[in-house]
């Protein structure tokens, strides 16, 4: 579940015309240092910060969905008379909301703007949370769990995307990053709250930061580039003035995005089978080939089940659970300092060897636990192959 601008990336498909492009903005940025002229102080980017922490709501929202039915399963289980294979479907048809979300997101984020896709988001998940709510069987549990993961799908593309767009260069990767720590807090959130309010409360739990996004929307402006892309230029230049500060420079760079987006708009057109030309095709598989990886490594199973494979190993599930919550919250923390410092090939060789490990113990504990051997063990075996996985997932 990831954080690019997709529409800069698809449309970059010219090597020629891309290298002036690039070196454009490099040469901007060039005279941005050596002029000494600031976009804005930090005292004037107070709009950037709460921006940024309206949207990341959305993040937040995101990650309850992820945690809600780890701590739940037992409850709904006993309260709506569901089976095994009943809550199974409950727990991954989120990922198939998701999905769709996710496919329909670029689309709908161009076509009404940031703010509007942020908004039918929220509505989404709310219409969800509440279906969960009042849910007597399994089916209105299902489309309720179905909407909240499309509204996630809508999340986790358009929040980066507008976090990028807003921020100043020198915060951006600071900014954008506090997408992947707040989905991460709201998953940890519902996992420890989940171990003492019953399953009707949660689900209404997770209405609140989505209301409170819908909220913090009326407070600050739209994406700048997305303004400037549909050719609102007036709004355009009042919205960056609003991000930057009232007494802020902003000639030079309301320069250098309108001569982006022109650049942008005289790229050829990506289409979805560019991506298997033989000159992408290399790049494509390593992409794509790590993503699913990550998947396959059982990171999503883990959590939307946790607290039951805590149980199933003879360990307390809230024991588990709070222990997996905060671990997880620390680790992404740290990664998040440390992606750029010790670089990407040397994190991804450390985190596929932590993920063997942790899926050998997780194997090994059940194996011990299935043949009757050594079953003091079991409980620490499972912990430990659950938060070695978890933290070379993250």
């Amino acid at each position: 579940m990831a954080n690019k601008d997709q529409n800069v990336v698809n449309n970059a498909a010219d090597d020629k015309m891309t290298e002036p492009l690039l070196r454009g903005e490099q040469n901007l940025a060039d005279e941005n240092g050596g002029s000494g002229k600031k976009t804005g102080s930090k005292d004037s980017l107070y709009m950037v910060y709460l921006s940024t922490l309206v949207a990341v709501s959305g993040s937040y929202s995101f990650g309850t969905g992820v945690g809600y039915s780890s701590p739940t399963q037992n409850a709904i289980r006993e309260d709506l008379s569901l089976s095994l294979a009943e809550y199974s479907v409950f727990g991954s048809i989120l990922t198939f909301g998701a999905m769709i979300g996710a496919i329909t997101s670029g689309p709908i984020a161009d076509f009404i703007g940031r703010k509007g896709a942020m908004r039918v988001s929220s509505f989404v998940c709310i219409a969800g949370w509440l279906a969960i709510y009042f849910s007597e069987g399994a089916l209105s549990l299902d489309l309720g769990r179905l909407a909240t993961g499309y509204g996630m799908g809508i999340f986790s593309y358009v929040v980066p995307v507008f976090t990028a767009e807003i921020a100043p260069k020198e915060l951006r990767g600071a900014l954008t990053s506090a997408n992947q720590l707040l989905i991460v807090i709201g998953a940890s959130t519902f996992f420890i709250i989940g171990t003492v309010a019953t399953w009707r409360t949660l689900a209404l739990v997770g209405v609140i930061p989505c209301a409170v996004l819908l909220l913090g929307l009326f407070l600050i402006p739209e994406s700048p580039r997305w303004l400037a892309k549909i050719g609102k230029h007036e709004e355009f230049e009042a919205a960056l003035q609003k991000l930057r500060g009232k007494d802020a420079d902003i000639s030079q760079e309301a320069t250098e995005i309108q001569e982006y987006i022109e650049t942008l708009e005289r790229l050829p057109k990506a289409r979805l089978l560019d991506l298997f030309q033989k000159r992408y095709l290399h790049s494509v598989t390593i992409g794509v080939g790590l993503m699913v990886i990550q998947q396959f490594g059982g990171i999503n199973a883990i959590a939307f089940y946790a607290a039951n494979i805590f149980q199933t190993a003879g360990l307390s599930p809230s024991t588990g659970t709070i222990s997996y919550a905060l671990l997880q919250v620390v680790v992404t923390f740290f990664n998040i300092i440390m992606i750029d410092r010790a670089g990407r090939k040397p994190l991804l060789l450390f985190a596929a060897t932590g993920l063997l490990l942790g899926c050998l113990l997780l194997a090994a504990a059940f194996f011990l636990k299935t043949y009757g051997l050594a079953l003091e063990s079991v409980p620490a075996l499972t912990l430990a192959g659950v938060l070695v996985i978890h933290i070379n997932s993250s």
